[in-house]
């Protein structure tokens, strides 16, 4: 049987993930292609618990930089073990809002965490299981925080309570990654319509993976 494809959505607050991995996956499935989706962090039992304690909880007002590290490896673990790599080994694409670049930018960049530290927690965590491709949405730091408070209503959650010069940190974090790995990650201008930035996408499957087409 062949081996699915491991798909990962990246970008900073409010860039638009959401939609576009919704009209990406409904793309593969309309070819024939069979999907799951996975977030991070979260998308297991214990994952969830995580992302509460990460994103809602008051007692993760109190985390160090360091455990927040920890936390997001240990949901990470869990989900490549328990579900990503079972899906890829029985040929199921897997669609990630979010995975190992996130703890790369946010902890590393944002944080200001040693490189090397992270890096090898990321290595750690997910093994020998790396996207196939990347999709980054890129868009200006203000913009996407102004668009992730206004979803999210008058309660922003941890993270994106941090201030602009954090998602500033952020989004240049993943560009420069991207400047590093341009085979695997591709930028997407995030600031164009919904249509815009899905038609960037598509062209992007296309050229990666358009053969592959009806082969599920």
């Amino acid at each position: 049987m062949q081996r699915g494809k491991f798909i990962t959505f990246e970008g900073s607050e409010g860039c638009g993930k959401s939609t576009q991995i919704k009209r990406f996956v409904k793309m593969l499935t309309d070819r024939g292609i069979e999907t799951i989706q996975t977030r991070e962090p979260g998308g297991t039992s214990v994952g969830e618990r995580i992302r509460d304690l990460l994103q809602h909880d008051d007692a993760g007002s109190q985390l160090t930089n360091e455990s927040e590290l920890l936390l997001f490896a240990a949901s990470r673990a869990q989900l490549v073990r328990e579900v990503i790599a079972p899906a890829l080994n029985r040929g199921t694409w897997v669609i990630a809002d979010r995975f190992l670049d996130s703890t790369t930018v946010y902890q590393g960049g944002g944080r200001g965490l040693s490189v090397e530290a992270v890096e090898q927690m990321n290595a750690f965590a997910v093994g020998e299981t790396m996207p196939d491709l990347t999709l980054l949405l890129d868009l200006d730091a203000a913009t996407g925080h102004a668009r992730a408070v206004a979803a999210t209503g008058a309660k922003p959650d941890r993270m994106e309570s941090q201030p602009i010069a954090f998602f500033e940190k952020v989004r240049q974090g993943y560009l420069d990654l991207a400047g590093r790995e341009p085979a695997r990650i591709s930028v997407i201008d995030a600031s164009e319509s919904i249509e815009g930035v899905s038609s960037q996408i598509n062209g992007i499957f296309e050229t990666r993976f358009g053969a592959l087409e009806g082969s599920r």
